[in-house]
């Protein structure tokens, strides 16, 4: 990949996580409007948000990192945003759902989990080379 490529493709992502991130909060405050704890509604939204802060730390941390690292960090940040945002989207504008509240709080593991899985391969890549 070329410097011009990489760069294009640094952008798009961090656009990406910005965009997960907001998109997060509008759709925990749009499943949580009626609730009255906000404290509550404030913990789910530093919980579904923390992924994408944790992958803008990633990304400022990653101009250190060998080119495959930063690949797979680009390339994960764009599978949790998008997947993310589809699945919050579903839960948040489709019909009512007996229980939406577990989906905002299984999708951050999953998200750590899959951020940790690739960033973890690749840095093991990188040194088998």
């Amino acid at each position: 990949m070329s410097f011009t490529e990489g760069r294009f493709l640094r952008a798009v992502t961090l656009v990406a996580a910005v965009v997960g991130a907001v998109g997060a909060i509008v759709f925990v405050l749009r499943v949580g409007h009626r609730n009255k704890s906000i404290i509550l509604v404030a913990m789910f939204v530093i919980w579904d948000v923390a992924p994408f802060v944790g992958l803008l730390l990633a990304h400022r941390a990653s101009r250190l990192w060998a080119s495959t690292s930063r690949m797979a960090l680009y390339w994960v940040t764009l599978l949790v945003t998008l997947a993310s945002l589809a699945i919050y989207g579903v839960v948040a504008l489709g019909p009512p759902r007996p229980k939406p509240a577990s989906w905002f709080l299984i999708v951050p593991v999953v998200s750590w989990l899959l951020i940790a899985a690739v960033l973890r391969i690749a840095a093991r890549a990188r040194r088998t080379y």
